[in-house]
């Protein structure tokens, strides 16, 4: 075996002589700190599939040169997941069998890599529709409640609280962090899962700045990231940015309602807002203080005035409510005397028509009182011829029903204990037995008891 793979690295030796200029994706860079070398897996894509892999070495002293050559051209390190086209030799070793070793990588092809997934992701956005939907946003009157996406310990965050919590105006903000990694491989899934955090108590805030100083350049590609830039652009608040560069504007920022070269220029934007506010506020509020001394002045003028004009009208009233009373009281006794002797005179006419009316009324009354009692008497004679006819009637009927009647007809009367007897159930032998007659009683004693 070893033979085997001996001889295949002396053919790949003896047939690759030279380095090679190869387009790849760096699908994981594998470095080791502590070495400081990297053994990046290379992949070619095809339609989202990988239709060839391999292995490659970059020895530490090539990789910080490399890596240097990144941060000075593209602002960003060399890291997984980017496009390179990369100067390599092809090697062979029987233990770790075929991989590339790289020896250059051009970072200008990197950055035009970059910059086409740039404008790709603005024409995704633009073709969704989405694209300036946050900056069609209403601003807030005034932005108090912030809620922000940094890092604690960041100096643009920093920067950021010193202005608006120092500001010597004394506005007021309230404001809650939302840790987040901003740059780096983890800072998309980060920012997005703050976002939908923040957007479960949307109600709680103004708009929501995303800050970011201190680091220069470094780690800014993932704001172009399609997903990213996407979720700012349909956030239902004001999304601002403050991530701290003055080079290509990212993506994110673009869709953004607003963007800061850095977090300090974003809370003097805040803090703008409230001037233009308050100054015109302000500006208001002495004219109203003017228009307002102005107006007590004149109306005190008008009252004054008033109160003059009400002492001389009520003076005049009072001095003619005077002569008036004076007039009545001398026509009084006169008037007095005149009125009661019209009502001494309407008196007598009413006492002696009440006088006749009560006299004709009462002969009128009299008159049907007497009628009534002749029609009343009548029928009182006639009640009683009827009920005395009917009181006969019963008597004679009472006297028919009379016991006696009936024994003086042949029948008599027998009772025992003195209950009368119906039937031979209410009797027993030896019982005394009382037999009614006309002319009187007969006793007898029962020997037997005959069951018809």
């Amino acid at each position: 075996m070893l033979e085997v793979t001996k001889s295949i690295q002396k053919t790949l030796t003896e047939r690759y002589t030279s380095s090679f200029w190869i387009k790849a994706d760096v699908n994981k860079l594998n470095f080791y700190s502590q070495s400081g070398h990297c053994f990046p897996e290379l992949v070619e894509k095809k339609d989202g599939r990988v239709i060839a892999e391999i292995k490659s070495i970059l020895w530490r002293d090539d990789y910080n040169r490399i890596n240097q050559q990144f941060h000075d051209v593209l602002h960003e390190p060399l890291k997984d997941g980017i496009t390179i086209l990369f100067a390599a030799r092809i090697q062979y070793d029987p233990v770790f069998g075929l991989s590339l070793r790289i020896t250059d990588i051009d970072p200008w092809y990197s950055l035009g890599e970059l910059e086409k997934e740039k404008q790709a992701t603005i024409a995704r956005l633009h073709a969704a529709g989405v694209y300036d939907l946050n900056r069609k946003l209403s601003f807030p009157l005034l932005p108090k409640r912030i809620a922000i996406i940094s890092v604690e310990s960041s100096k643009g965050y920093s920067d950021f609280m010193k202005v608006i919590s120092g500001n010597s105006w004394d506005h007021q903000f309230f404001h809650m962090l939302f840790p987040a990694f901003l740059q780096g491989e983890k800072a998309v899934p980060s920012i997005l899962y703050q976002l939908k955090r923040i957007r479960k108590v949307i109600s709680h805030f103004d708009v929501v700045a995303i800050i970011r100083g201190g680091g220069g350049d470094v780690g800014l590609t993932c704001y172009n990231d399609f997903e990213l830039a996407r979720a700012i652009a349909l956030y239902p608040i004001p999304v601002l940015t403050g991530i701290g560069h003055s080079t290509n504007e990212t993506v994110s920022e673009m869709v953004a309602f607003k963007n800061a070269i850095t977090p300090t220029e974003l809370a003097d934007f805040l803090l703008q807002h409230y001037h233009e506010f308050s100054v015109p506020l302000h500006e208001a509020e002495n004219i109203l203080i003017q228009k307002v001394t102005a107006l007590i002045s004149e109306q005190k003028s008008s009252l004054f005035n008033l109160a003059r004009l009400l002492k001389s009208v009520t003076r005049a009233c009072i001095n003619s409510q005077k002569q008036a009373i004076s007039f009545a009281s001398r026509s009084l006794p006169q008037d007095v005397a005149n009125m009661l002797l019209r009502s001494g005179l309407e008196i007598s006419r009413l006492s002696r028509s009440l006088t006749k009316s009560s006299r004709l009324i009462t002969n009128r009354k009299i008159e049907t009182l007497s009628v009534q009692q002749s029609a009343v008497k009548a029928g009182i004679r006639t009640l009683v011829r009827s009920e005395t006819k009917e009181i006969e009637n019963i008597e004679r009927v009472v006297h028919l029903l009379d016991p006696m009647q009936v024994v003086k007809r042949g029948y008599s009367i027998t009772t025992v204990n003195g209950q009368l007897v119906t039937n031979t159930a209410t009797v027993k032998k030896g019982d005394y037995v009382a037999t009614t007659l006309t002319d009187g009683i007969m006793l007898s004693v029962v020997t037997s008891v005959d069951v018809g």
